[in-house]
């Protein structure tokens, strides 16, 4: 009788789970198009990218306003796409066209000089790679140390010199300096330091220098923060660190593709000295304004001779957390989070349930391919989207989906083993006995008595992709992650909270629909 009833329960419930992952598939495809959009279908539009830190959100946005207002084409820009190895990554593949940057950086860290270039000399060891580096914007946002100045004045720290006689101080430096070619490596054979320094986000530095868990942090030379927490800036005094001017580098096919926006682009080199640059970064970091704003206000103050900062400032005051978190991007990001997640996890599903019954019958075999599964998951999720860019030669949806679906292949591909595993002997003979070959008993018995365990890890996987979709914006693939990484860059808490929450939200409500159909399930069963 149990097998019977079985038998006929059976398609209704498998009509279901694949009308569910039919469901998510069609959704996340369409999402999908609107995730690559940007990325993809726009060819005729420039694309500017930047990094995640407050200025270069910034003069991503000068560049993409500057070029609107001369060609009435608005470029597509993509925010935050990580440090200098993605965003160069992504210049160097194609899948944008241009970015600020900096001298120091592209001559040191990019080209591996061992010493700073020239623009003559950078342009020639550029060419064939295909890009170039041209429009100087007129300031120069260097690397230094800096520490609380009441400390260094107890300690008479001046320079990076005295800094080296005080091996007891804590130093906090961002990951990318202390995995740069000119960052702390060569800076601790030049000064002899002996610190092990610990990793830091840029953002959160400036909060632990505050709190005093740190005793010193690297900056940028026009970061708005050192004035407002009256910081010391330590003296270079054996000259380590580069000029870092800032400039732009772009793709060589960029003049003749978009001759209107280069000739654009190019009426801001000079245009910005490091007093306006520090004045602009204080208005992202001290007051809230919005990216796109300030830069609108800059240019505007450089049109008509007004004095720059005076508006948005008034907005920013009033936006406040609800204002964050009930933003104009809200749904934009929620069907993109929604997107990532439903395709991911439903190819998963594809994937995973079809191989764990491939391999449910062969102990080593099943073994092996579930440790592989298992291995995936010990891989970081940054170093995983830095892997597969590397790979793909591409940035965007398409590397967040293979990640997160690479995530979730193990909860569901274990559950659904061990619920294989549960199924009773007694069952498997008394289908046998009943002349049923071993597909059909996988079909009409194993997999249905398995599939309550079998659903309990796809929401697991659910719930996980839930959460890890939120670094898919380091990547310019969008998400709520877009809120988190630029709360972190601006060292916005209410922002940070605006995006980790919906994410929250949208986890529970996954759980409450897989909640609902466990019980469909079971009711369907008793």
């Amino acid at each position: 009788m149990t097998s019977r009833r079985y038998a006929f329960s059976t398609p209704r419930l498998w009509q279901r789970l694949r009308g569910l992952v039919a469901c998510c598939i069609a959704c996340g495809l369409v999402g999908a198009s609107t995730l690559a959009f940007a990325a993809d279908a726009p060819s005729d539009l420039l694309r500017i990218g930047s990094k995640r830190f407050t200025e270069s959100y910034i003069l991503a946005q000068v560049l993409a306003q500057t070029v609107a207002a001369r060609t009435g084409k608005s470029p597509t820009v993509l925010q935050g796409l990580g440090n200098t190895a993605i965003v160069y990554e992504a210049l160097r593949s194609g899948n944008i066209d241009l970015y600020p940057e900096y001298a120091g950086t592209i001559s040191l860290e990019i080209l591996k000089s061992t010493e700073p270039m020239s623009m003559d000399a950078m342009n020639q060891a550029l060419a064939p790679l295909g890009l170039g580096v041209a429009i100087p914007l007129g300031f120069n946002d260097g690397y230094a140390l800096a520490m609380r100045d009441a400390q260094a004045q107890r300690l008479h720290i001046v320079s990076l010199s005295d800094l080296a006689q005080h091996p007891e101080l804590k130093l906090g430096l961002s990951n990318e300096f202390i995995g740069r070619a000119d960052g702390w490596k060569g800076l601790a054979q030049r000064y002899g330091f002996t610190q092990a320094p610990t990793g830091l986000d840029h953002g959160l530095a400036y909060t632990a220098l505050a709190q005093k868990q740190v005793g010193v942090i690297d900056i940028y030379t026009t970061d708005a923060k050192i004035a407002q927490l009256g910081l010391r800036v330590l003296q270079d005094n054996l000259h380590y660190f580069p000029r870092y001017d800032a400039v732009v580098l772009y793709r060589l096919d960029v003049p003749t593709r978009f001759p209107k926006a280069w000739a654009a682009l190019q009426t801001l080199a000079g245009s910005i000295d490091e007093h306006a640059m520090i004045a602009m970064n204080a208005r992202a970091e001290l007051q809230g304004v919005a990216f796109d704003g300030i830069a609108r206000d800059y240019l505007a103050s450089k049109t008509t001779g007004a004095v720059a900062g005076t508006g948005n400032t008034a907005d920013a005051a009033r936006r406040g957390f609800w204002a964050k978190l009930f933003g104009p991007d809200l749904a934009r990001l929620t069907w993109q989070h929604l997107a990532l997640v439903a395709i991911s996890v439903a190819v998963a599903v594809l994937l995973a349930i079809p191989l764990a019954v491939l391999v449910f019958p062969h102990p080593r075999l099943r073994a092996l391919v579930l440790g592989a599964t298992g291995l995936l998951q010990t891989v970081p999720s940054l170093a995983m989207l830095a892997a597969l860019i590397s790979l793909m030669g591409v940035i965007g949806v398409m590397p967040a989906l293979i990640a997160l679906m690479l995530y979730a292949l193990l909860p569901i591909m274990r559950n659904t083993t061990t619920g294989l595993a549960e199924v009773p002997q007694g069952l498997r003979l008394a289908g046998q006995a009943l002349g049923m070959t071993a597909r059909q008993r996988m079909r009409y018995i194993e997999l249905p008595l398995a599939l309550p365990t079998i659903l309990a890890g796809v929401r697991t996987a659910t719930s996980i992709a839930i959460g890890t979709a939120t670094i898919a914006a380091f990547i310019g693939a969008g998400g709520y992650g877009e809120r988190i990484v630029t709360g972190l860059a601006l060292n916005d808490d209410q922002l940070l909270l605006a995006g980790a929450l919906p994410a929250t939200v949208l986890a529970l409500l996954s759980e409450a629909l897989f909640e609902v159909i466990e019980r469909t399930i079971r009711r369907r069963r008793a």
